[in-house]
């Protein structure tokens, strides 16, 4: 099955242009309407802003999509019964024609098949805390493991087990690089207590650790860290206590599954009065133009 492309995205990837791949279950199941659909917008304009062209990716009546124009982003944003979908979810979203929202994971499949190989999104998915005994683990990390694409976010969700997350990622070979610090983020947190594997500072190192990841033919994806802006961050010390919390009401509501980080970013949302919010659309923002400078670079020099 072929992913339907817009005009601009096609061109753009015939001509090697740099293209950035876009997840839509931020939109969908990540924040609420109607700020999913302008944070959207705005950051594909900040992908055109700095020099690459957006490929937002999706499912709409069961055709896999790169490149939404606004209506496609409006359904996404607005429509209820959008299906969050991870890999496993594809075919059977395909089979359904229903509308499907991408993970990180099923992001970066779409994106491969057409050969997009940079993505940016918010947070990356991991090992859940409490993983031991759930085996709750996000299929990004699996993903990471065999898909060529540079995933750039803010680190891993602070909701999950970072310690881990990284200690899988190191276990699937995956380089884990952290732009401009030390020490690995947490999201919304610019501290996470765990030090950067890899360090590397601006898009063109992240640009030319891609080019020297596949020239080795190696398998994987890249985790490229941004950490959140200091000005718009919240302290790992303050948002842990919300996160706490979310964590208990999901434990005491029982909710799990793909259903458990949804709700605890909706309910960090409500303890922290807007606060989380605000910080994921501006950690959004930053990953999108350093994602774009990168995928430029990287696009100068295969």
């Amino acid at each position: 099955m072929k992913v339907r492309l817009t005009d601009e995205v096609a061109t753009a990837l015939a001509e090697g242009s740099p293209v950035v791949a876009l997840e839509s279950t931020i939109i969908s199941h990540g924040m609420p309407y109607p700020d999913n659909v302008k944070m959207a917008t705005e950051v594909e304009q900040i992908v055109r802003d700095n020099g690459a062209v957006p490929a937002t990716i999706a499912l709409l009546d069961g055709v896999p999509c790169a490149g939404l124009d606004h209506d496609d982003l409006e359904l996404l944003a607005s429509d209820p019964d959008v299906t969050k979908v991870s890999v496993r979810d594809l075919p059977y979203v395909v089979a359904r024609g229903l509308h499907g929202a991408t993970t990180v994971a099923a992001t970066m499949r779409l994106a491969a098949m057409v050969g997009i190989r940079t993505f940016v999104t918010g947070g990356l998915g991991g090992v859940h805390r409490g993983a031991s005994e759930s085996f709750d683990i996000s299929a990004d990390l699996t993903e990471l493991a065999r898909t060529p694409v540079a995933v750039v976010s803010a680190g891993v969700k602070s909701i999950l087990d970072i310690g881990l997350t990284l200690e899988t990622l190191e276990t699937y070979g995956v380089p884990v690089l952290v732009n401009g610090s030390d020490e690995f983020p947490a999201f919304y947190s610019r501290s996470s207590g765990f030090p950067a594997p890899l360090r590397i500072d601006g898009p063109a190192e992240a640009a030319a650790v891609m080019k020297a990841t596949w020239d080795l033919g190696l398998p994987s994806g890249l985790v490229v860290a941004n950490p959140v802006p200091a000005a718009d961050e919240i302290p790992a010390e303050v948002i842990g206590k919300h996160i706490d919390q979310a964590l208990a009401d999901a434990d005491a509501r029982d909710i799990h599954g793909k259903d458990i980080t949804p709700f605890l970013l909706a309910r960090i949302v409500e303890l922290t009065a807007g606060d989380s919010l605000t910080t994921n659309i501006a950690l959004v923002r930053d990953n999108a133009a350093f994602g774009a400078q990168m995928a430029a670079t990287f696009a100068a020099s295969v």
